[in-house]
């Protein structure tokens, strides 16, 4: 099992959803613990590169990867609805 780990940002993002959709990212969160065989991840490109989304219906979590295997750390970085949700 891999660690999760959520940024502060990630976790007030979190906490602003509603109830229902904070039910559905955290079945998201806790299947990537099962890094790498995680399905729907999807890495990102151009200047979001080395970063990866997977996603809940209308909603996005991004999330990056550090380690290999069993010892990988995957970091949540963002949470939230697609509108806008690339934009920086």
């Amino acid at each position: 099992m891999s660690e999760v780990r959520i940024t502060r940002g990630a976790q007030a993002q979190f906490a602003a959803l509603p109830t229902a959709i904070k039910a559905r990212v955290l079945v998201v969160f806790e299947r990537l613990a099962a890094w790498p065989d995680v399905s729907g991840a999807k890495p990102l490109r151009g200047a979001l590169a080395g970063q990866y989304r997977i996603r809940t219906g209308d909603y996005r979590v991004q999330f990056t990867v550090s380690g290999r295997g069993q010892l990988a750390v995957v970091t949540i970085g963002r949470v939230g609805h697609r509108d806008g949700f690339y934009d920086n």
